[in-house]
Formats: structure tokens, C-alpha cells, sequence
């Protein structure tokens, strides 16, 4: 299937090396910025503490399939799911906060145009991505026990100035990750031109 320029840049390896080491020491840098909370986590927790390094690990691990011309079906589920849903989470948030103490430091913003790309770059490459149904409901069931581990067992992302607004965040958090499941499969699944990332649209 011919490609328009935009999907011909997403496809070209040299913009997918360029795109996968950004994303690898993001995810580093953000493992790293949890680390405060980790110290403070029970074992058992761990990894579903740091929500938004671990969509982004996803996304690392789709680009490497995609750099050997291959589709790792099960990862691009996750990717698009949690890039979305955390992308955007994040973004919220940091507004939240802004709005409820009239300030935000220069890492609010940051985080903002960080994890605002997150969710669009998890959604371009939809039209590349592989999945099915089934890889979908294990993205749901992996983001839904999330939700109840981070607002059942409270072991949601630390924002100081959000802490009593729990109760809203977590109602916001679950029906975010609705949304972030019917995107997923009306971009991934549903609807969409499907590219192949072969050696001639990668030169």
C-alpha cells in the first residue's frame, strides 16, 4: 500500500533509531524520577508503580521489532493503550495542579510536553501495528488491575498537591482508561490503513 510523507518518515529507520533512543532514556530518566517512591513500595507493587516509564518501555520494545522489519503484536497493545492513557493522565494532572495552587514549576511543563508526545507517537504508528483482539484484552486487563492497584491499594503516582482529590482522580483514572482501550481499538483494530515496515520504506 503507497504511503503518504508522513507514514514514509515514521517507517524510515534512521527516524526510528532516532525515535527508539529517545525513548529508551526517557524510560531510564523516568524509572530514575520514581525513584523516591519505589524506596517507599512494597516489593509486590513494584511494577505497577512507574506507569509512565513502563508505557514508554512498551513503545521501546515495538521499535525494536520494527527495526528488524517485525511486529511484536502484544506491545504495540500495550504501547497504544498506556502511552495514551498516561500521556494524557499526566498532562491532566499537571493542569489539575496548576489550577488548584495557581502555580506549576518548570517541570510541570516539562512533563507536559514530554508525555504529550508520548501519546501522540503511541497513536501515529497505529496504521503499523499488528495486534488483535486478544492482545487488547490483555492491554485491558493490564491497565484495569493497574487502576485497582494504584486506587484500591493506593499506590497511584504521587502528586502532592492532588492528595485530596484521590477519590476524583481515580474515577477519572478508570473511565481514562475506557477511553484509552475504544481509541486502541478503533485505531489499532477497527479502522485503519494498514503499512508494512519493509526494507524499501525504510531506506
Amino acid at each position: 500500500m503507497e504511503m503518504n510523507w508522513i507514514y514514509l518518515i515514521l517507517a524510515d529507520k534512521r527516524f526510528l533509531w532516532i525515535l527508539f533512543i529517545v525513548n529508551l532514556f526517557g524510560t531510564i530518566y523516568g524509572y530514575i524520577w520514581y525513584e523516591g517512591q519505589l524506596k517507599v513500595t512494597p516489593d509486590i507493587f513494584l511494577i505497577f508503580v512507574p506507569d509512565s516509564p513502563t508505557a514508554t518501555l512498551f513503545f521501546v520494545f515495538v521499535l525494536i521489532a520494527f527495526l528488524f522489519n517485525r511486529n511484536f503484536s502484544l506491545m504495540e497493545a500495550l504501547a497504544i493503550v498506556t502511552l495514551f492513557k498516561y500521556g494524557v493522565w499526566a498532562v491532566v494532572m499537571n493542569i489539575w495542579t496548576l489550577a488548584a495552587t495557581g502555580d506549576l514549576p518548570w517541570t510541570g511543563y516539562m512533563l507536559m510536553a514530554s508525555h504529550s508526545a508520548m501519546a501522540i507517537q503511541g497513536l501515529l504508528y497505529a496504521p503499523f501495528y499488528r495486534f488483535k483482539i486478544r492482545h487488547l484484552v490483555i492491554a485491558g486487563i493490564w491497565t484495569l488491575h493497574n487502576d485497582v492497584i494504584d486506587y484500591v491499594f493506593m499506590q497511584y503516582p504521587k502528586y502532592g498537591a492532588l492528595y485530596m482529590y484521590v477519590k476524583e482522580i481515580g474515577y477519572f483514572t478508570f473511565w481514562l482508561s475506557i477511553a484509552s482501550l475504544a481509541i486502541a481499538y478503533f485505531w489499532g483494530i477497527k479502522s485503519k490503513r494498514i503499512y508494512a515496515l519493509s526494507p524499501q520504506n525504510n531506506s
